[in-house]
């Protein structure tokens, strides 16, 4: 990654971003582990739902970020 000349706009909301990112990353890798191991369906499903919900987080984290910079 380059390094920036200017600071950004609030530089404790951009490393907020930069964490929640980097975490729901960890959590969906977590997530589809457990979704090789699952058998019923149900439960399929709803590791899918919950990995989906964290990369529209860390989609909305990235316009974020991309608006501060």
């Amino acid at each position: 990654m380059t390094e920036r000349l200017l600071p950004s706009d609030d530089p404790v909301l951009e490393e907020v971003l930069e964490w929640t990112i980097k975490r729901d990353a960890q959590d969906i890798a977590q997530l589809m582990g457990w979704l090789r191991e699952a058998k019923v369906r149900r439960d399929r499903q709803m590791l899918v739902d919950r990995a989906l919900d964290l990369m529209e987080e860390i989609h909305h984290a990235m316009g974020r970020l991309d608006d501060l910079r």
